[in-house]
């Protein structure tokens, strides 16, 4: 399973939702999806985005991690 880093990304620097929205463009709803891990995919450029924002690698925001069923 792929799981998104941003609620950790966010607790590191202490910033809120709010603060991400304005400062990189992306709307509050799409970045609550994410923080939550209810998003369904995200795309090319919000990624790019946040990866600019948090000055951090592809492979930092996204990790896989093993099912527990395997």
């Amino acid at each position: 399973m792929i799981k998104n880093q941003l609620a950790i990304l966010m607790a590191k620097r202490l910033e809120k939702i709010t603060k991400v929205a304005k400062a990189t463009g992306i709307s509050r709803t799409t970045l609550t999806s994410i923080y939550y891990r209810r998003e369904k995919y995200i795309s090319y450029e919000v990624l790019e985005r946040l990866c600019d924002y948090f000055n951090c690698e592809l492979s930092d925001f996204l990790t896989k991690e093993k099912d527990a069923q395997s």
